[in-house]
């Protein structure tokens, strides 16, 4: 288990550090100068001060040079600072996360609990009408971009019935919209594919030995097929993870929630470079360490995986090894 967690540690660094030297090379091959962005309007600024401030910046420096001092300063939590406020990225983001994480958390949880419910569903019914209808709705699910079904809550839950605030945070009341619209795509994607894992596994011999015990539909759906069929639904959220990141960040937009999609927005447009590679950055920190937790569940849902990974010569009976 140990070998195994390590492994998975170093790829998650391999990653981090591809994530941020690649994004490195894209951002600074850009024709924009930094020290001009960090001078902002100030048509006072003269030819000499700008080359100073380039100095101080450390942008007259040869590329590799910056691109290590970067990424020291990067190993150490320190992500430099905007362009536009001087604030510490590390700082900026860190402020703007909390929103952000609080809808795409709660549209994960929530995407997870209704494509569950209607693959569980879809398996119980006796009705074939009810289960086709059930199986035909995450297609249409994944059809509708999010940012439409964000604007048709808002229509019609926020603007012609009031239930939900239509703007700003409004504590958990405004949350509740934000977290339906991101959860709607995850939920049919999580619900088709574990719908199908848990057909096949209606299948199998273990199945049918519950049946014969006398456990019901919902019994033998739910205790026993749902957890051998959980583990690529279990994949599949994890990796939607990196896609409900960024799905929150335009949820926020659509919303105006104050949040990381409003930083992220401002940077772009501003071509402040140092935060625009912070949000990659903490995009990429997210997908390794949720990967990386989907990995260790795997162990917990499925052991036989950890089996399977041990030396075959620990499972050999006494006296028994060595035979032919």
């Amino acid at each position: 288990m140990a070998r195994f967690l390590g492994g998975r540690v170093l790829q998650g660094l391999f990653v981090l550090w591809a994530a941020y030297t690649l994004s490195f090379a894209v951002l600074y091959a850009l024709p924009s100068d930094p020290a001009a962005i960090a001078a902002g309007a100030n048509n006072s600024v003269t030819p000499e001060q700008l080359a100073q401030l380039r100095h101080e910046m450390g942008l007259d420096r040869p590329l590799m040079e910056q691109y290590l001092t970067k990424l020291g300063g990067a190993l150490h939590g320190d992500l430099g600072r905007s362009l536009q406020s001087g604030e510490p990225v590390t700082s900026l983001i860190g402020r703007a996360l909390p929103p952000t994480l609080a809808v795409a958390g709660a549209g994960l949880v929530l995407g997870v609990l209704l494509g569950t419910g209607l693959a569980v569903l879809a398996t119980v019914t006796g009705s074939r009408r009810l289960r086709r209808a059930l199986l035909s709705l995450p297609p249409l699910g994944v059809a509708i971009p999010a940012f439409v079904i964000g604007l048709l809550l808002l229509q019609w839950l926020s603007f012609t019935w009031n239930v939900f605030p239509a703007i700003g945070e409004g504590g958990l009341r405004g949350l509740v919209l934000p977290a339906v619209t991101i959860a709607v795509q995850p939920a049919a994607l999580i619900g088709q594919v574990l719908a199908k894992s848990m057909g096949d596994e209606l299948g199998k011999d273990y199945v049918a030995v519950a049946r014969a015990k006398g456990a019901g539909p919902l019994r033998v759906n739910v205790r026993h097929v749902l957890r051998n069929a959980a583990l690529p639904a279990l994949t599949l959220a994890g990796l939607l993870v990196g896609g409900l990141l960024t799905g929150a960040i335009v949820v926020e937009a659509v919303f105006s929630r104050n949040g990381l999609g409003q930083v992220t927005q401002g940077a772009v447009a501003a071509e402040d470079l140092p935060v625009v590679q912070g949000v990659v950055l903490l995009g990429a920190l997210v997908f390794v360490t949720v990967n990386l937790a989907v990995d260790l569940l795997y162990q917990v849902l499925d052991p036989r995986l950890a089996v399977a990974r041990r030396p075959a010569g620990r499972f050999a009976l006494p006296g028994l090894a060595g035979r032919g």
